[in-house]
């Protein structure tokens, strides 16, 4: 859209905006927000947007979802902080109860609540520590689990992230399995396992100094990633086999994302340790983690948080699962998954430059490429159609190298998947032409 112009309240937002705020932000489009409603946005100027971004996966039942409105206001007239490391409070309780039912892990669990996905994995790590007496943890390349500075030595999605900063914990990353660019000869999941056991463990780290495999069942910052069946089943049988805890961050994927409560049910493996925040309350600060009870060994004092668990936020996460059970969102989004995927790999006949399209349910990624034979990123293209569909009216995300995601709400409804659909298409087919005009 080559007559796209930013309004005029946007451009005096950003302008103040850049005086002042931090350097750090990266802002991917001119998209200042006035109003959202479910999955559209208004900017301050009036126009509408399609909402393929959520928040980035946050907003799981979508925008000021009525449901989570009244929750919120409801809490607020009563009281919104106490502290729950000190006190008690019943929508905390509530919410553990809610979580025990859904857990993808057999026995009670024990919950600890923050603020974050950083958080939850910061205090996940702290836990395996204090209950294996071990100090070193395995993650994986392309992962990302957070920016403060014990969850940045897991990340590993983009080195910019890490610059200038030590590693606070012992970290050992090794290849995600990933099908489409496989790193290693003959791999699948069980190769990475190989890897690990074979290699790392016998000449880095001795694998009864492990505390945790922390790992993504669908990795997401790094490329939307689906790994090869046998992986995760495969880690489970390490962990075991070496008394190590298996560690799901479910921050990005996790509260019926994927089509399932939690990313790692599509392998049926239970995890030890579960990381969650983003689409738990809707937008509202909460993180944080469940265990096994046999796991959940701290000492009153070893953990905790001031603002962590607050009772808004727990009042908004109470909703938006009644929410996602009431309203049968975890069907919808695999159906709205399954179509979305087969509407791009149609797509992809007229525009080999969409190299592969995955995802599991509502989670969907599109590698860009410059050649189907070769299968070079192509980081300007993916960049390129980000800001023209942004242009057309629809919000979509980078990760990886090359590869575009799309992760709406999950009441998004048929008609408007379609509307972001058609107008991801006309993005396609604009910047092919220009291209082509080059």
């Amino acid at each position: 859209m080559d007559n796209f112009t930013i309004g005029a309240n946007a451009k005096n937002w950003i302008e103040r905006d850049e005086r002042l705020m931090s350097s750090s932000y990266t802002r991917e489009y001119p998209l200042v927000v006035e109003k959202a409603e479910g999955s559209l946005l208004w900017d301050v100027d009036g126009r509408r947007y399609i909402d393929f971004m959520a928040g980035i996966g946050v907003m799981n039942v979508g925008h000021r979802h009525p449901r989570v409105v009244e929750a919120v206001r409801e809490q607020v007239d009563k009281f919104w902080h106490i502290c729950l490391s000190d006190f008690y409070y019943p929508s905390a309780v509530e919410l553990a109860e809610e979580l025990e039912k859904i857990a993808p892990m057999s026995g009670t669990p024990r919950f600890y609540f923050g603020n974050s996905g950083t958080e939850a994995v910061e205090a996940a790590a702290k836990l395996a520590m204090y209950h294996t007496g071990r100090t070193q943890f395995i993650s994986f390349l392309g992962g990302f689990h957070g920016r403060t500075m014990g969850s940045l030595s897991f990340t590993a999605s983009k080195s910019v992230q890490s610059a200038h900063y030590p590693n606070a914990l012992t970290v050992h990353h090794v290849p995600y399995p990933n099908p489409y660019r496989p790193r290693l000869v003959g791999e699948g999941g069980q190769a990475i396992i190989d890897y690990i056991e074979n290699d790392l463990f016998r000449v880095k780290v001795d694998p009864s100094d492990v505390a945790g495999i922390l790992v993504e069942a669908v990795q997401g910052e790094g490329g939307y990633i689906v790994p090869p069946a046998d992986f995760v089943p495969a880690l489970r049988q390490l962990c075991d086999k070496y008394g190590i805890l298996l560690i799901a961050d479910e921050v990005q994927s996790g509260v019926g994302r994927t089509g399932k409560w939690w990313a790692i049910e599509h392998d049926d493996v239970e995890p030890d340790i579960v990381c969650f925040a983003k689409g738990i309350a809707s937008g509202m600060p909460l993180g944080g983690i469940m265990a096994r009870e046999s796991i959940m060994t701290w000492k009153p004092g070893a953990h905790g948080s001031t603002f962590g668990g607050n009772p808004v936020a727990m009042a908004a996460a109470n909703a938006t699962l009644e929410v996602i059970e009431e309203e049968n969102l975890l069907p919808h989004a695999a159906r709205m998954g399954n179509h979305i995927v087969e509407r791009l790999q149609k797509m992809q006949a007229n525009y080999p430059q969409m190299g592969d399209v995955r995802g599991r349910g509502l989670m969907v990624g599109i590698e860009i490429i410059k050649d189907p034979n070769t299968r070079e990123y192509d980081h300007d293209l993916r960049d390129e159609l980000i800001q023209v569909a942004f242009q057309h009216g629809l919000l979509t995300l980078p990760c990886g190298e090359s590869t575009l995601r799309f992760i709406p709400p999950l009441n998004t409804t048929p008609e408007i998947i379609e509307e972001g659909l058609a107008k991801f298409e006309k993005a396609l087919a604009e910047v092919t032409l220009n291209r082509m005009a080059a």
